[in-house]
């Protein structure tokens, strides 16, 4: 457990358990890279302190936040129990008092989602922040069922990413090799980097993990059990300054990506090793070592049910069109926005007459 995780669940036991009274579930989730377990020293330099979510029934909200406002000490372990709060710029406590469904709609923008564009619009911070983190008590039983509804995409939706992350890596394996071609040394390493990127994110993705924004990427991507798999490639594409062992690491690393979509469906094995890439344009091959990722858009495409997702270009959800920043995630409405837009692209999907 992280500083901010045990920090908090001491609060909760030692101070505002004894305060809450009725029912209520309670836990450190929303915002903060302790939520994620991720905080460290560097991390108590802003807006840090003791803090949790209590949640109660709507009739029970005002009078627990009333006896936890009034029975809260100044400190606790040292540190202030008001401390400043960028979400309203000013100096309070930070024992949140609410019902799940008005937190949940806060986080999401939205409540629970209940269809495939729904998911599609949501960031997977937001999922994060209403999934991980640390839940203390729960007696109600409701904040364990909403986190068990939200614990990742359902398969439709996963298979899609999949697919659009594929698409992606498909875009990005063979412009190191023809950027070098041309001499272009600072554009090889950026693609490099690129690609390294892409294939960190598919690993979350391929163990049902939400990718968090992007400072903690490798971190979430560091507790993966197939992070071996790809760490040494990995490191070795990104720090050699040999452009041949640049190459064998890619060529590596989409090989264990290739492997691990081939433990998802091993009844449908595709040929995991690389070849010179095929343009796809009459007939032509360039000798990049690669891996030809189109062949697994198209697999992950083929295990989509819905027939509009299934029809739908796999051009991303919302964290693959934008890879957003906080602004875009917290603030914006382009969140909203791109749910709409997908829903109306599915359901053109869904009522175009099928090929004969």
């Amino acid at each position: 457990m992280g500083a901010g995780k045990a920090l908090a669940a001491g609060f909760y036991r030692d101070v505002v358990a004894r305060l809450v009274g009725v029912p209520h579930a309670a836990a450190l989730v929303g915002e903060g890279s302790e939520v994620l377990g991720f905080d460290d020293s560097r991390s108590t330099d802003h807006a840090w302190g003791p803090r949790l979510h209590v949640f109660v029934a709507p009739g029970d909200v005002g009078e627990t936040q009333r006896r936890v406002t009034q029975g809260l000490p100044e400190t606790y372990r040292s540190y202030p129990v008001e401390f400043f709060a960028w979400q309203d710029q000013r100096v309070r406590h930070h024992v949140t008092v609410t019902t799940v469904e008005e937190w949940v709609r806060a986080e999401l923008g939205q409540p629970v989602p209940s269809t495939l564009a729904d998911w599609l619009g949501l960031p997977q911070q937001r999922l994060l922040q209403v999934t991980a983190g640390e839940v203390f008590h729960d007696d109600r039983g409701d904040l364990g069922r909403v986190r068990g509804q939200l614990g990742y995409f359902p398969d439709d939706v996963w298979w899609w990413i999949q697919a659009s992350q594929w698409q992606l890596v498909a875009r990005a394996e063979a412009l190191p090799g023809r950027l070098a071609e041309v001499h272009d040394v600072l554009g090889v390493r950026v693609r490099e980097a690129d690609l390294a990127r892409l294939l960190m994110e598919l690993a979350l993705v391929q163990r049902r993990r939400y990718v968090p924004y992007p400072k903690w990427l490798g971190a979430a991507f560091g507790q993966l059990d197939t992070a071996r798999e790809l760490d040494g490639p990995l490191g070795r594409l990104l720090s050699s300054e040999a452009r041949e062992t640049r190459e064998a690491a890619a060529a590596a690393a989409l090989e264990a990506a290739a492997r691990q979509h081939n433990r998802l469906v091993p009844e449908h094995p595709l040929d995991p090793g690389c070849a010179p890439f095929e343009v796809g344009i009459n007939g032509a091959r360039r000798p990049y070592r690669v891996l030809n990722a189109g062949r697994f858009v198209e697999a992950c495409l083929a295990r989509v049910t819905d027939p509009g997702l299934a029809r739908l270009l796999p051009v991303g959800a919302i964290d693959q069109l934008t890879h957003g920043s906080d602004a875009m995630v917290n603030v914006s409405t382009w969140p909203s926005r791109l749910t709409a837009t997908y829903a109306a692209m599915l359901e053109s999907g869904r009522n175009r007459r099928a090929e004969p």
